[in-house]
């Protein structure tokens, strides 16, 4: 994994640079997709365990201002049970609501994918809710499905040597 760079006022790095920050990426991790359905925090703290082992994936990134939490993404192997074949996947993207808007999602979301293709992988994958595909197709990701699965997620790629969109307003 690449070294943590900075973007104007905030750092990206890799959590397992970062552990102070794991418990954070957990909670945010769980309440954003899984308390709903009941699953416990200690669930997300689990699987969140693996982005920290020693393999190139899954691994988890963070972006900070110094000791202050500000957001993560992840890479994982399948994120989209309709899809098992598609790998690997940019995932778990979250933005603290007062960071939104500086370019934190976009920052995070360019670096995994980056991430990936430093890995030698030639195409990234996300899935999002209609109401966030704009943002990622600002960011350059291209469309291959839509309405996937009972949540109705849009598919997403994005492959190696592709630029990266412009860094959006939002998340």
């Amino acid at each position: 994994m690449s070294n943590p760079f900075t973007i104007s006022d905030f750092t990206i790095s890799d959590l397992r640079r970062r552990p102070e920050f794991f418990d954070t990426v957990a909670e945010r991790i769980w309440q954003a997709w899984w308390q709903e359905s009941d699953h416990p925090l200690a669930y997300i703290s689990t699987r969140l365990r693996e982005n920290v082992a020693a393999t190139p994936i899954p691994f988890a990134l963070v972006a900070h201002d110094g000791e202050k939490f500000l957001g993560t993404a992840s890479v994982i192997t399948s994120d989209l049970e309709e899809r098992p074949q598609l790998t690997p996947w940019v995932a778990a993207v979250w933005v603290e609501e007062d960071a939104r808007r500086r370019g934190v999602g976009a920052a995070l979301v360019n670096r995994a994918a980056q991430d990936c293709f430093a890995l030698g992988i030639l195409r990234a994958y996300l899935c999002a809710r209609p109401l966030m595909s704009g943002f990622y197709e600002g960011l350059g990701w291209i469309v291959s499905e839509r309405k996937v699965g009972r949540h109705q997620m849009s598919v997403f790629f994005r492959e190696a040597g592709s630029a990266a969109g412009p860094v959006s307003s939002t998340p």
